[in-house]
């Protein structure tokens, strides 16, 4: 059998899987992607994608639909008027950034008799481009956080702001990693193309990936 070379997709999917830590998972950020670029990335074997605008996803659901079920996240800033589209569309949530969206998602997968895996985003440095609790307002309000029924508190995501070098990027990381832990969530949402191996080698569970294995995004 002939090995799929770098330059292709199944090629770099490969390369990917081989250099993450065990315990390390990819998550394909597919969003600006069309279908049949996730059903080759799928044929290659990947099966988590993240996507991060509501209605480009469900239409691509919709042409995947005679796929065996793939794993759904959504990755983007969740508006308000979107969060009801994105319960019932999406198994995990990574970007839950205030109580009172916590509140809204907690009633709305009741109505809708869902139970969404949800990461809690966190921001460790100021970035006025960058939502997220500030990590002792997340402490201050975790007793309700935690315990908001039928959310599924699964971890912390955050992103490091642009500008950060290697070894700072990797002690934003690490603030990260040490507060998931003290919260008693087994999961951090850490990593992206331009900066997973410090996520990594951080104790990253998830790393989001886009551009580094599809290439240059496709739909705008």
């Amino acid at each position: 059998m002939t090995r799929p070379s770098s330059e292709s997709l199944a090629g770099r999917l490969a390369v990917l899987q081989a250099e993450l830590p065990p315990g390390c998972r990819l998550l394909a950020v597919s969003k600006g992607q069309p279908a049949d670029r996730i059903r080759e990335a799928v044929a290659a074997g990947q099966r988590s994608f993240g996507e991060s605008r509501l209605q480009e996803a469900v239409l691509k659901q919709a042409e995947l639909a005679d796929l065996a079920p793939l794993d759904w996240h959504f990755i983007g800033r969740l508006q308000a008027n979107k969060a009801r589209g994105v319960v019932r569309h999406f198994g995990t949530i990574h970007s839950l950034d205030s109580l009172e969206l916590a509140r809204r998602l907690a009633r709305i997968a009741a109505e809708e008799q869902r139970q969404p895996a949800v990461f809690f985003q966190v921001k460790f440095r100021p970035d006025p481009a960058k939502t997220g609790f500030e990590p002792a307002e997340l402490c201050q309000h975790w007793p309700e956080l935690g315990g908001l029924a039928p959310l599924r508190p699964l971890g912390l995501m955050t992103l490091a702001p642009l500008g950060l070098g290697e070894a700072e990027r990797r002690a934003l990381f690490g603030e990260c990693d040490a507060l998931a832990t003290q919260l008693g969530l087994p999961e951090r949402s850490m990593g992206m193309s331009g900066d997973w191996p410090e996520a990594a080698a951080a104790g990253s569970t998830w790393v989001r990936i886009g551009s580094g294995l599809f290439g240059p995004r496709q739909i705008q």
